[in-house]
């Protein structure tokens, strides 16, 4: 019988990839892990808590807030402030960064940008939702974090990863030596490796995209689709849709089977609707080292420049092969919507 191997004791085996750092991101990455079982906890009672419905607010992208999404907000930033591993915090709930305020952080090496709880319109219909987080190495070098340390390009990420609360719970991280996947054990109460050296196949069968708003897309895109639906033994299309509202479950899911997700820009987003620091960012990382691509529609996700904390951007996110269709398509129909975000 093989020994189950511990998100824990993962960490600290890989610590040696990282001789600049004396363990504070092993505790790091430790830290988001306590959080999420937490978070697990409250998503999978959902049901029966008085945590449904919606706080009544509304957050800096103009969505209202619903009160898992507060709650999650809330134990992520209590867990990344308590250890003194990073000096600073970039949610998607707060308008501006999260000092962290303790004697530890102000020598801290690192930042963290975390959208809390993705897709949590999907709590009310028992639908995945997930987490996701981006670490990177500050810029400033003392003192408190400044926003400016969160502008670095994607390339810069120093580790990134999701968590998904679905049948089972994963949590699924690079430090860009590949891709590990966790699931937990709720009878342990731990995260255990399970998809160890995850790999996105170089094609697949579905596509994920939102069609409802098919009459909005770029020209690339429209085209696009009716390649996947048309019919073609050699490429094995048409493709199926499977379209689940949540990027993490939709990503997760192409992850392992293969599929290309696409949230382009539309003519009510030009600039596309994903948030480049907390979502685009951290998922391109994740699935660039599992082989797979991400752009914007022309060009590499990663190598964007951010100039804002909640700056938007069209996504194409997937298969090597697929992603790469996707962008013939693009250049071809839409090569001035392909430079947008």
């Amino acid at each position: 019988m093989s020994r189950v191997k511990t998100l824990g004791q993962f960490i600290i085996e890989k610590q040696a990839d990282f001789p600049f750092s004396k363990g504070e991101l092993s505790r790091l990455l430790r830290d988001i892990g306590i959080a999420a079982k937490i978070v697990n906890r409250e998503v999978n009672k959902a049901g029966l808590a008085d945590i449904l419905g919606e706080v009544g607010e509304i957050n800096v992208q103009g969505e209202s807030v619903k009160k898992l999404d507060v709650f999650a907000n809330e134990q992520f930033i209590a867990a990344l402030s308590v250890g003194g591993e990073c000096c600073a915090i970039a949610s998607e709930e707060n308008e501006e960064i999260i000092l962290v305020d303790n004697a530890q952080s102000k020598n801290a090496k690192y930042v963290v940008a975390i959208d809390p709880l993705d897709g949590s319109s999907n709590i009310d219909v028992n639908v995945s939702v997930g987490t996701i987080f981006s670490i990177y190495r500050r810029v400033s070098l003392t003192g408190p974090g400044t926003p400016e340390d969160f502008q670095q390009r994607g390339t810069e990420q120093v580790a990134a990863g999701y968590v998904i609360y679905g049948s089972s719970t994963m949590l699924v991280y690079t430090t860009g030596k590949g891709v590990n996947g966790f699931t937990l054990d709720p009878s342990i109460g731990e995260f255990c490796l399970s998809h160890p050296k995850m790999m996105m196949p170089k094609s697949g069968k579905t596509y994920s995209l939102n069609e409802g708003n098919y009459l909005h897309f770029p020209d690339g895109v429209k085209k696009y689709l009716k390649y996947c639906q048309e019919e073609d033994n050699a490429t094995r299309r048409p493709y199926s849709s499977r379209y689940i509202g949540s990027a993490v479950a939709d990503i997760h899911r192409n992850l392992i089977t293969g599929g290309i997700f696409i949230y382009p820009a539309t003519a009510a987003s030009p600039k596309g609707k994903l948030r480049l620091l907390y979502e685009c960012n951290p998922l391109a990382y994740i699935v660039e080292q599992a082989g797979g691509r991400a752009t914007n529609g022309s060009s590499r996700i990663l190598e964007q420049e951010i100039t804002s904390l909640h700056q938007r951007t069209p996504l194409f996110v997937g298969s090597e092969d697929m992603v790469n269709k996707a962008m013939e398509f693009m250049q071809k129909y839409s090569p001035v919507s392909a430079q947008q975000g």
